[in-house]
C-alpha cells in the first residue's frame, strides 16, 4: 500500500512539474485511494482545480483537506478565494476570517476579508481588516489603495488624508489613484512635498 501512494504521488509532482494538471489530478486522486488522509493530495487536486478556474471543484478539495486538517491557515485562505470567485461572499468572509484567527500575520487573509467587506457594504469592517493588511504589508499598493477607499466610503476625510500622506512618502502613483477615486483633488498638494 505504502509504494503505490508514493508511486502516484511522485507521479503526480511530475505531472504537475511537466504542466499537466489533468494527469497531476489522476495521480493525486491515486494517492488518495491508497491513503485518503493525504491532505498534500487534498490539497494539491484543489489548488490544480483552482489554477484551470473551476472554483467549485477548488472549493471543494479545499474542504475535504479542511477535514483532515481544520488548524491550516493557508487552506482556509484558499478556500475563501475560491467562495469569492463563486460570488459567495459571506462564506469567502467567513473563511477569510478563520484563516486571519489561525494566523493573524496572514496578510491576504486580512486583505481578502477586506475586499469581501467592503464589496458587502460594511466599509468600517473592511477599514479595519484592510489595516491589517497595510500593516503587515506596508508597500503593497492595492492594500493601502482599498484601505483609503474604505475610509472614503466610511466618510473618514482624516483618515483618507493619512493614507494619501503614506502613500506619497514611497508610492505616490498609489496615491494619485486614491486621490482620484476619492474625489479628494484637495489632497494633490500632499504630492508635492
Amino acid at each position: 500500500m505504502k509504494f503505490d501512494h508514493w508511486r502516484y504521488t511522485v507521479r503526480g509532482v511530475l505531472m504537475e512539474w511537466l504542466r499537466r494538471p489533468e494527469a497531476a489530478i489522476e495521480a493525486y486522486q491515486g494517492a488518495l485511494r491508497s491513503l485518503p488522509t493525504d491532505v498534500k493530495a487534498l490539497r494539491s487536486i484543489a489548488w490544480l482545480h483552482a489554477q484551470r478556474q473551476r472554483w467549485d471543484q477548488a472549493a471543494d478539495g479545499f474542504r475535504k483537506a479542511l477535514e483532515v486538517e481544520p488548524g491550516h491557515a493557508d487552506t482556509w485562505f484558499n478556500l475563501g478565494f475560491a467562495q469569492d470567485k463563486l460570488g459567495d461572499r459571506r462564506a469567502a468572509g467567513a473563511a477569510f476570517s478563520h484563516a486571519t484567527e489561525l494566523d493573524p500575520r496572514h496578510d491576504r487573509a486580512w486583505y481578502g476579508l477586506g475586499l469581501v467587506h467592503a464589496h458587502l457594504g460594511d466599509h468600517a469592517a473592511a477599514a479595519a481588516a484592510l489595516r491589517h493588511a497595510a500593516d503587515l504589508q506596508p508597500m503593497n499598493g492595492p492594500a493601502w489603495l482599498a484601505l483609503g477607499l474604505a475610509y472614503h466610503h466610511s466618510n473618514d476625510p482624516d483618515a483618507v488624508k493619512r493614507v494619501v500622506e503614506h502613500c506619497a512618502t514611497h508610492d505616490p502613483q498609489t496615491a494619485r489613484r486614491l486621490i482620484q477615486e476619492a474625489n479628494r483633488a484637495d489632497l494633490a498638494a500632499l504630492l508635492e512635498r
